[in-house]
């Protein structure tokens, strides 16, 4: 995998699990270095293989998207990049469950559409673009062909991950929910729709955000990557980036740090998201000392 360079201006600190730490001025100059690093990985990609890229939807890696759209080579091939999401809203009918309407403000794929693809594609030579075929999202009536499939294309090279800022949550992964678990339909806990009320402002109460959705297990993530990176930017998102950076592991009250458990991790942040990090590891470290 191509990281992110030594000279690319950031400041590097441990986690205290171990976890590599970077922290970027602002969002624009984190989602500069990120973008270049995926840009990268998809042109040294051998003849014959696609380059699997696991997007989440929402705000925190909005700066890296408008990036990979401002900074892609016009004459680069796009034709093998695959975006993953990372899970989709859900409602029930009278034949079952069925993701949301694409076209619904709060859809995923159209996420992906407007916001991932479309500047992409525009960005690029005509016929040089992703295919639609290669924009992969979780179905509830097959949660379990997500893996497979993931499985099967040889695993996402890249996995963008990000965290609710009220309860830690990763996809609808929510406080409790399995470490190993795998691609499945959930039911959406309160604070997690709270959450993504803030995502999504066209959600006008709490009721109108769907109880339901399909989403990648933090299992399916950490056991199907090569590489997986934790983004957490703005102010909302410092008490997240605060414990998911002094987590000693895993810790199921906060899926969020499942990171420390995934292969090649690090964990991103801007100055707004970093807050007092550095100071509350230094803060951890002394209590570990003393108990020492």
């Amino acid at each position: 995998m191509t990281a992110i360079p030594d000279h690319v201006a950031a400041q590097r600190l441990t986690s205290a699990a171990g976890t590599p730490v970077l922290v970027f001025e602002d969002a624009v100059v984190l989602g500069d270095a990120l973008a270049r690093e995926i840009l990268d990985g998809i042109a040294v990609m051998p003849p014959g293989r696609r380059y699997l890229l696991g997007c989440p939807g929402g705000r925190s890696l909005r700066s890296t998207y408008q990036a990979l759209a401002r900074l892609v080579p016009p004459d680069a091939d796009l034709r093998r990049l695959v975006i993953v999401m990372m899970d989709e809203y859900v409602v029930a009918s009278a034949e079952g469950l069925r993701r949301i309407d694409p076209a619904a403000h709060c859809s995923c794929a159209g996420f992906a559409a407007r916001e991932i693809v479309g500047p992409l594609n525009a960005a690029v030579k005509r016929g040089h673009g992703i295919p639609p075929q290669q924009v992969w999202g979780p179905d509830p009536a097959d949660p379990a062909a997500y893996d497979e499939g993931i499985k099967a294309a040889g695993g996402v090279d890249l996995f963008l991950a990000a965290s609710g800022a009220g309860d830690g949550h990763v996809a609808f992964v929510a406080p409790g929910g399995d470490p190993d678990g795998r691609t499945s339909v959930l039911h959406l806990a309160e604070q997690t729709r709270r959450d993504n009320m803030a995502t999504f402002p066209e959600f006008a109460t709490l009721d109108a955000v769907p109880r339901l959705g399909v989403a990648v297990g933090l299992g399916t993530i950490a056991r199907l990557s090569r590489s997986v990176v934790m983004v957490l930017v703005g102010s909302s998102k410092r008490a997240s980036a605060t414990r998911v950076v002094t987590a000693p592991g895993f810790d199921p009250d906060w899926p969020a740090t499942f990171i420390h458990r995934c292969p090649d991790p690090r964990i991103l942040l801007d100055r707004a998201a970093a807050g007092d990090v550095a100071a509350a590891m230094s803060e951890w470290s002394a209590e570990l000392d003393a108990e020492v």
